[in-house]
């Protein structure tokens, strides 16, 4: 498993440490050998790869007993199947033992004064039971049989496969028997010291096209896709591969899902896990003595059901992230710019009346590479040909879709939807075809303009107006600022601050109120006559900033709603003054906590970390989730602002540039921002994307773990900057030298939170890769961070260390390392065409 794994990845559960010898181990339970919690008893599997016994989950599990079931060689001990998972025994005088009357495993308390659980006999037998046996299997399967009974090994009278809790083994069916009544599905412990049953659920919904859903109490949470024959349609690239087989069965008497593990000298486990409500595939690291995460779902916010609602697809590298599809428009324009989603897409012009009078009047749009819908209100024919399917949604008035059941080969059998299509996702590669019903008007329209069509004619709109856009900027330059206060306010949606009440809330801006000195001017704290506190940055008259462009930042900075981006309050336009009023931060930037000896001590490992991930959310929403993409182009530490509980929120949009559509990348001549933060193609190019504020990141997430300056930090040894350090430690094996010392002392740098801060560092790696095109996004980032990236972290390539070339037509201040150019000030902006 080394090739999965570099290091180990905090995985959520209970670890319990293996005693060093059992009193007693057995291999099989009888009515006369009962397992004996106060002896130390254990039962084994032959192989010895399992061990059944009773154990106490945690510190806080107020020492109560459950008889569970482990793997036996395995350092840390993981707890696969809890029998007594709701009843457990108050202290270590119970015992399992076999009841010969009902053919049952019972767990009785102390004394036999009461049965705490017992089994119920799955299978029926046709003959006398003569001698009962308990045996543990190598498959991890605990099971009740007949001893004498040879003429079937696997007709077992009960057997905990059909019974699982959180874990599921290789082998153990998800699903639905007809003919025993089971539907087994996993259920999450409600915490890491308690098995009892949570609310975090995985199983399959058995319907006309049967789906596997996870329900978040009795919400659902995450749908996988109707079985295609090859896999799920929600998880193409979830198929056979050379470590995992599949296997879906879905017959009369029962349906299943099931993995096997093709080298048997793997381990891995698929668990519901309670703390982050993830559902994750654990592999055993040998290496690393440690479990690794394999992959998780879900893996993005895409994943999450019905994220867009109905009639829209999610794709989580679009921005914004829900479209509705051809022929329908959003429910609620207002919700959508708010990027509330979930209310969905209603048709732009109704179907047809049901029969048609006349011919021709409706058709259907082929979609691929699609996420099937929810298939609850589905039906299905195994036999049918996609022609028999397309005639059969048409003479069915409710029928909104329909495709293939079966995509291997050329194609078998007919799904068809009633009502509302929903949970679409859309993925780049892989995915299905489905024919959705519209009027013929809509027809030609849907089938020639596909997503990825309408993309690169986005881009052609995009890049056509590249010189127009040149133009405009040329004309707000040169064009004379008026002095109107009428004319500069007819247009801002926000609140407008009287220059007196400034004068008056900053102490006619005296320098003992002055926050600090940007690019743009001096930054003073103020207090508003009703007592509450702002920051007012006052532009210098020198800033090179107009009042076209001022306005533009102020209303495009007013539009962004987050928690992790600092909050406009309003302006002031008057005279000569323009002033931008936004809620004050007490403690400041982070750049005075991190690089500061004393106040570094404040900042613990779990308040660091909640930082980098602030940050990161802040910046994806710029990237992703506004209503335009937004390249910050200036995020350094002294950017970044913390509020009375140290939660981060990104400033500064000065530099920042602004594109619609699915542009998000441009070049420029004049170069700004913070060397030293700047990615390579930018400080030697003028070349600029959303992967430069990625490369910004990483660097400020190096900072943050080791409180040293990008470019302040060197070597005692060689001539490195934080950059080349991070990247020999990580290569000798040393990331966590890296960490701050100022974290050496404190309790959240314990051996608990060391594999969350490699992963810090692995991240932050991967942001600060040479080429742009090897960066991760930051949707993909913030998944990174939170565990859950569906995957192990691919090795980081070398960093950007700026060997190519000298940045051009740009010079940097030794004392600052701030860019200069001949505009303070440049957000600018690139808009495309409305569709």
């Amino acid at each position: 498993m080394g090739f999965l794994f570099q290091f180990p990845f905090a995985v959520f559960h209970v670890f319990l440490l293996l005693p060093c010898s059992s009193t007693a181990v057995l291999d099989a339970v009888t009515p006369t050998q009962p397992l004996i919690d106060s002896d130390g008893q254990t039962l084994v599997s032959k192989d010895g790869t399992f061990e059944l016994g009773f154990f106490t989950p945690g510190p806080s599990s107020n020492g109560n007993r459950y008889l569970g079931i482990w793997y036996r060689n395995i350092p840390v001990r993981r707890v696969v199947w809890v029998a007594n998972r709701d009843t457990p025994a108050t202290d270590s005088g119970s015992s399992l033992s076999i009841d010969t009357g009902n053919r049952s495993l019972v767990i009785v308390s102390s004394n036999k004064s009461a049965t705490l659980w017992s089994s119920n006999a799955t299978a029926s037998s046709n003959h006398l039971v003569t001698s009962l046996v308990a045996e543990l299997l190598n498959t991890g399967n605990l099971v009740l049989r007949d001893q004498n009974d040879t003429s079937n090994s696997e007709e077992f009278l009960w057997q905990s496969f059909d019974y699982p809790c959180d874990t599921l083994l290789p082998g153990m069916k998800l699903g639905w028997d007809s003919k025993s009544g089971l539907n087994r599905g996993l259920t999450s412990w409600k915490s890491p010291d308690d098995p009892s049953t949570g609310d975090f659920r995985w199983g399959i919904q058995v319907q006309n096209n049967p789906e596997e859903f996870m329900w978040k109490g009795s919400e659902r949470f995450h749908r996988s896709g109707p079985w295609n024959g090859l896999g799920r349609s929600g998880a193409p690239e979830l198929r056979d591969n050379p470590v995992f087989s599949y296997k879906f069965v879905w017959n009369e008497d029962e349906v299943y899902y099931q993995y096997e593990l093709k080298n048997k000298s793997l381990i891995s486990i698929v668990v519901m896990n309670q703390t982050s409500y993830l559902r994750q595939r654990l592999a055993w690291n040998e290496a690393s003595q440690s479990w690794g995460l394999y992959a998780s779902v879900p893996r993005d916010r895409c994943d999450n059901y019905a994220t867009c609602g109905a009639y829209a697809t999610c794709m989580v590298s679009e921005s914004p992230i829900c479209e509705c599809m051809k022929g329908f428009k959003s429910k609620s324009p207002e919700m959508w710019e708010m990027a509330e989603w979930s209310q969905g897409c209603v048709r732009e012009k109704p179907l047809p009346e049901c029969p048609p009078r006349q011919k021709n009047v409706e058709g259907f749009v082929r979609y691929n590479g699609l996420k099937l819908p929810d298939a609850t209100h589905s039906w299905v024919n195994k036999t049918m040909s996609l022609g028999e399917c397309r005639n059969k949604c048409l003479q069915n008035c409710s029928c909104t879709a329909y495709t293939s059941t079966d995509i291997r080969g050329a194609g078998s059998g007919c799904s068809i939807w009633h009502g509302d299509l929903i949970d679409m996702k859309m993925f780049s590669t892989g995915g299905q075809e489905i024919y959705i019903r519209m009027p013929a008007s809509e027809l030609e329209r849907g089938n020639k303009v596909t997503r990825s069509r309408v993309g690169a004619i986005v881009g052609a709109i995009v890049g056509g107006l590249g010189l127009l856009s040149l133009g405009y900027f040329i004309y707000f330059r040169v064009k004379q600022q008026g002095d109107s206060n009428t004319r500069g306010k007819g247009d801002l949606e926000l609140p407008l601050f009287e220059l007196h009440k400034i004068v008056d809330a900053t102490a006619n801006f005296s320098d003992s109120n002055k926050l600090g000195e940007g690019g743009f001017g001096p930054v003073y704290k103020g207090v508003m006559a009703d007592g509450q506190e702002v920051a007012v940055k006052r532009l210098s008259s020198d800033s090179g900033q107009g009042l076209k462009e001022f306005k533009t930042e102020v209303i495009l900075i007013s539009k962004l709603q987050h928690r992790n981006l600092v909050k406009l309050l309003g302006c002031c336009i008057q005279g000569d003054e323009k002033m931008l009023v936004y809620e004050y931060m007490p403690h400041r930037s982070l750049d005075s906590f991190i690089f500061d000896k004393g106040r570094s001590r404040l900042l613990d490992w779990g308040k660091r970390f909640d930082i980098i991930c602030g940050i990161a959310r802040g910046l994806l929403y710029l990237h992703q989730d506004s209503r335009l993409r937004i390249i910050h182009r200036d995020l350094k530490a002294s950017n970044v602002l913390l509020d009375r509980e140290l939660k981060p929120k990104i400033s500064d949009f000065g530099l920042a540039r602004i594109f619609g559509g699915e542009n998000g990348e441009g070049n420029t001549k004049r170069v700004v921002g913070t060397y030293g933060y700047m990615a390579p193609e930018y400080a030697a190019d003028g070349l600029f994307s959303v992967k430069s504020d990625v490369f910004s990141f990483g660097i400020l997430v190096l900072e943050i773990i080791s409180g040293k300056k990008s470019r302040g930090f060197y070597h005692r040894d060689e001539s490195l900057n934080l950059i080349g350090y991070a990247w020999r430690m990580w290569n000798e094996g040393k990331a966590l030298e890296l960490m701050d010392s100022a974290l050496d002392n404190q309790d959240s740098s314990s051996t608990e939170n060391l594999p969350q801060a490699i992963r810090c560092i692995h991240t932050g790696l991967l942001c600060v890769q040479h080429y742009a095109e090897d960066r991760p996004s930051m949707a993909t980032v913030v998944v990174m961070l939170g565990g859950g990236d569906g995957r192990a972290l691919p090795p980081p390539k070398e960093p950007g260390f700026f060997k190519d070339k000298e940045p051009f037509n740009m010079m940097v201040d030794s004392s600052s390392s701030k860019v200069e150019s001949s505009s303070t000030n440049e957000l600018s902006f690139t808009l495309p065409q409305g569709r």
